[in-house]
């Protein structure tokens, strides 16, 4: 049976979706973008800032599942901007050490919600 995963500590879906959906010990992220969780405001300002913001959303939604970084299995990266990869990385690796980085893929995309540079879905395991 699917449990759904909300937390006030990241925002609220703007849309039809769940924060997370934990199924027999997994749990797979919507894609969280820097909106800030207690402003409602997007959190922007640079690349690094909004990378920040995104996974300190994602940190919020595995908490609530009492889960870390250390349990993700995947993760996905969609950004606007390839330019933005190396400083978009940089931001990444401070949440994961390189004995424990998880499976990633990181897609240029034309568009993605509300015109930010980046969403991050990730896939989590117990």
């Amino acid at each position: 049976m699917k449990h759904i995963i909300k937390t006030s500590n990241a925002p609220a879906p703007i849309g039809p979706y769940s924060q997370a959906v934990l199924h027999n010990g997994l749990l797979f992220t919507s894609g969280q973008i820097a909106i800030d969780p207690y402003s409602g405001e997007l959190d922007n300002s640079d690349i690094r800032t909004e990378t920040i913001r995104v996974m300190e959303n994602l940190k919020a939604v595995l908490a609530e599942a009492n889960m870390t970084f250390e349990n993700v299995l995947k993760s996905t990266i969609f950004i606007s901007d390839m330019s933005d990869f190396s400083a978009i990385n940089e931001v990444y690796a401070t949440y994961f050490s390189n004995e424990n980085a998880p499976a990633r893929e990181t897609v240029e995309v034309a568009r993605l919600p509300k015109d930010v540079n980046i969403e991050i879905s990730m896939i989590a395991a117990k």
